[in-house]
């Protein structure tokens, strides 16, 4: 019997959270450029937003500790314990959407899932990565990035059974939430419209221009 004494879950759960909730892309956007991200474009802190602000050598950065951070809470957790493995990598997804230390303000979870699922189980992290990959190749990103959500649960079930199925439910509920929900609160006289427009294409607003003019965040 193993004498190592297992990590509270309440303490896993937590420090997933505060690492998920370090904003890796904007530090490195505002030492880089000296740039807010949430004062410009979208007011999404992501690896796009830092893309876009900083270009490719920051993103490598900031995309590389936004994706690890995202793991910090499953490997505490262990294997032995799942379940709290898959509650720890949703609770970095919610720190990055909703950071403490942006006052509320954050991203989409796509990186720190990618992290959390490496742990969880590496088959989401590649269905999470291809589903960006295809999108942004052909201009759609966001559409690539919700269509990957809406596999990921039925792939890892199948993959690795209802442990993996839940790990993967823990990281999508915050991102659909999020994208929904956007960085301000819906028109009250278009809810629908803008509430479709964010899931479609994860834009806060409906747009007045094209949608393949748009640059939507969604790390």
């Amino acid at each position: 019997m193993s004498t190592r004494q297992e990590i509270p879950p309440a303490v896993v759960i937590a420090t997933g959270y505060l690492a998920g909730a370090v904003p890796f892309s904007n530090i490195v956007s505002k030492a880089v450029r000296g740039v807010d991200l949430r004062r410009v474009g979208t007011g999404t802190v992501s690896g796009s937003g830092l893309f876009y602000e900083a270009g490719l050598k920051p993103l490598l950065i900031g995309g590389i500790l936004d994706v690890t951070k995202g793991s910090i809470g499953p490997i505490l957790a262990g294997r032995k314990r799942p379940r709290l493995a898959a509650v720890a990598g949703g609770a970095a997804v919610v720190g990055h959407n909703w950071s403490i230390f942006l006052q509320g303000a954050g991203g989409r979870g796509i990186s720190p899932s990618m992290g959390a699922m490496a742990v969880n189980g590496w088959h989401g992290s590649l269905v999470l990565l291809a589903g960006v990959a295809l999108g942004r190749s052909v201009r759609l990103t966001s559409v690539g990035a919700l269509c990957s959500y809406l596999v990921l649960v039925p792939v890892m079930r199948n993959q690795g059974g209802r442990n993996k199925a839940f790990a993967a439910v823990a990281v999508v509920i915050p991102m659909l939430v999020k994208r929904i929900a956007g960085n301000e609160p819906a028109p009250p006289e278009s809810r629908i419209r803008t509430w479709s427009t964010r899931l479609l294409f994860d834009q806060d607003t409906v747009p007045s221009l094209s949608w393949r003019q748009r640059k939507p965040g969604v790390d």
